[in-house]
């Protein structure tokens, strides 16, 4: 019993987000007949993918005590970027993608630079990373543009049958592979170690000899790329990019990270809370079209109340800590 225990103690913030998970769903289960099915489960992970690749990329920048409010207009540009290319350029989707890719990360990159080389804060420069990615979302077109491709069509046709009416669609499978790596990278790498070691105390961290400076540079650089990726498994979602998609993403993805546990100020958290917040906010939003009766608002609102509880569970784990 020793063992539990202890895995309890220091894990008690993640144990939080997965009985809440568990509530939730089970609440909902009772009160809405066929919510308790594998089917609904599914469609928690596929309506919620590109929201899930954001709150991945958002975690490990929390992790480091920074964070970053671009993601959601880079997810808009991406997205708009692949549409545009795709259908009035002709390019190939996967060039597109790479190419995406490398826009996000280059983002991702000059704002760490400028956030870990000239010390200046956060917030200031992701929010005019933000301005920037969406500026130069509207400056590519001001209007959604649909895909039709046959990559996509293909794309569409990829899934894992979990049962013979039930399958995860690609989106969905991507963000299961993009959480698996980030996992393996924040718990089970020396990379994510000194993620954590800046975030719960820098100088020290500098004092161990630490690359401090490189660590903010490369997770920003690695938030921009999930930030451009929920971009791209928008488009295979909706099957159109738009440059107003991802308005609030950027908040939503903080607040996942903060209910699967992850500490604002930096050096806590775990990459399995998060998955776990997005199931909770999935599950709020299913809830709430199974309901038919409550505004899509009301998501909104339990997702705050769930951010203030997690926060004082936080408060009061590191009071006791100390």
């Amino acid at each position: 019993m020793k063992g539990p225990a202890v895995w309890l103690r220091r894990n008690a913030t993640l144990a939080a987000t997965f009985a809440v998970f568990a509530l939730l769903f089970l609440t909902a289960s009772f009160l809405y007949h066929g919510f308790f099915s594998l089917r609904v489960f599914a469609s928690l992970l596929a309506d919620n993918a590109f929201l899930g690749i954001a709150a991945v990329g958002m975690t490990l920048v929390i992790f480091t005590g920074g964070i970053d409010l671009s993601v959601g207009a880079v997810a808009g540009f991406t997205g708009i970027l692949v549409a545009t290319l795709v259908q009035s350029h002709h390019v190939h989707p996967l060039l597109a993608w790479g190419i995406a890719l490398a826009a996000g990360g280059l983002l991702g990159a000059a704002m760490g630079l400028l956030i870990a080389g000239l010390r200046q804060p956060a917030f200031l420069i992701t929010l005019a990373g933000m301005f920037l990615a969406r500026g130069a979302g509207f400056w590519i077109n001001t209007d959604s543009v649909g895909i039709d491709h046959p990559f996509y069509d293909r794309m569409a046709r990829i899934q894992l049958t979990l049962e013979p009416r039930v399958h995860l669609p690609a989106a969905a499978l991507i963000f299961l592979l993009v959480a698996a790596a980030a996992f393996v990278l924040a718990h089970h790498t020396r990379a994510g170690r000194t993620l954590l070691a800046v975030g719960g105390n820098e100088q020290s961290a500098l004092l161990m000899g630490l690359p401090v400076n490189a660590a903010k540079i490369g997770v920003y650089t690695l938030n921009g790329m999930c930030a451009a990726g929920a971009g791209i498994v928008a488009t295979l979602y909706t099957g159109s990019g738009n440059p107003s998609m991802g308005v609030g993403m950027e908040l939503d993805a903080i607040a996942i990270a903060v209910i699967g546990g992850a500490v604002l100020t930096g050096g806590r958290g775990h990459m399995f809370g998060t998955v776990i917040g997005v199931l909770i906010f999935g599950t709020i939003q299913s809830a709430l079209l199974f309901d038919g009766r409550l505004s899509p608002s009301w998501t909104r609102i339990v997702v705050g109340a769930l951010l203030l509880g997690f926060v004082l569970l936080q408060r009061l784990l590191v009071r006791r800590a100390a």
